[in-house]
């Protein structure tokens, strides 16, 4: 396989923690408003460096705050692996993660072997290990590949059986924009292309923000993620993964057992808001970061307050 890499933005830890400013979430009446359920408490949050994980991310350190904690803002970390680190070594206390994340990346499974109750499963492996996964919320951000809404009429491409198709008898014709954790990964790049049987012309390494824009110019395929907002606003259409290679990735707190054991407000803060989190939801989130120009501090917020959970 060949890899060029077209431009690459790295981003680093957000070193600078303290406290976050305004209101947030937490137990409260009809009217909403701070409570002190955490009282007392200093909590750091990470977040992965994409949109909406520092979406989510933002969501948690206004909700907790709100409840009264003290919150170190280290959101933005980049990588799974690095984040995941930051947890099982303490240097953060909590973040969002995806069930086939968690099955695979951090568990060591196979993805293409996945129980039906994956998210059971991951939680309770990953009680071994001290984490606790809270109850997911009813949105799932899963890998895609994605093409111009006009080159897939042109090309009748629906499925990734099409593209499959497609790619064998253009070899020269099937570049694919990705970030370097999906060119990585066996649930990413290197499983689809085994699953369907094909292997893109080239891979063009991009930051994920990138991908986006270039699909359709530099590449015809391009990697997305479900729940991106900037899916329609750059007109393309995500393949049918008609195989079903693609695993399962809800959206959950991860924390270690013992924050959660000191802290158990943070179970019914969270899970108040993760019910709250659809897929349509998230893409109206995410919009607001990436094509509006917000912060995503500022979105959570505004979402909070909306939903009446400050």
């Amino acid at each position: 396989m060949k890899r060029r890499a077209l431009a690459t933005i790295m981003a680093g830890i957000v070193t600078g923690a303290g406290l976050l400013a305004g209101c947030g979430a937490g137990p409260q009446g009809e009217s909403g408003g701070p409570s002190d359920a955490l009282s007392g408490a200093t909590i750091t949050i990470g977040s992965k460096e994409f949109t909406e994980s520092k979406v989510l991310g933002q969501l948690a350190a206004v909700a907790l705050e709100n409840a009264g904690a003290t919150i170190n803002d280290k959101t933005g970390i980049s990588g799974s692996a690095t984040v995941r680190e930051a947890l099982t070594s303490k240097q953060i206390d909590l973040y969002w993660d995806y069930t086939g994340t968690g099955w695979v990346n951090i568990l060591g499974n196979s993805p293409t072997e996945v129980p039906e109750d994956l998210y059971e499963q991951v939680k309770a492996a990953d009680a071994k290990n001290g984490v606790a996964w809270l109850k997911p919320a009813p949105f799932e951000n899963a890998y895609g590949i994605a093409v111009k809404n006009q080159f897939a009429t042109d090309n009748n491409l629906n499925t990734l059986s099409d593209a499959a198709t497609y790619i064998k008898q253009n070899p020269d014709q099937a570049a694919v924009c990705a970030a370097s954790e999906f060119i990585a990964r066996d649930d990413g790049l290197p499983g689809v292309q085994k699953a369907y049987g094909f292997k893109f012309s080239d891979v063009v390494e991009l930051d994920l923000n990138l991908v986006y824009p270039q699909i359709g110019k530099d590449c015809a395929f391009g990697e997305v993620t479900t729940t991106e907002a900037r899916i329609k606003a750059n007109d393309l259409k995500v393949l049918e993964d008609d195989q079903n290679f693609f695993i399962e990735y809800l959206g959950c707190v991860t924390l270690r057992q013992e924050t959660l054991d000191q802290y158990p407000a943070i179970g019914e803060i969270m899970g108040a808001i993760s019910d709250k989190l659809t897929a349509e939801v998230m893409m109206e989130l995410n919009g607001k970061v990436d094509l509006d120009g917000e912060t995503e501090r500022d979105v959570a917020e505004e979402w909070l307050q909306n939903q009446g959970l400050i």
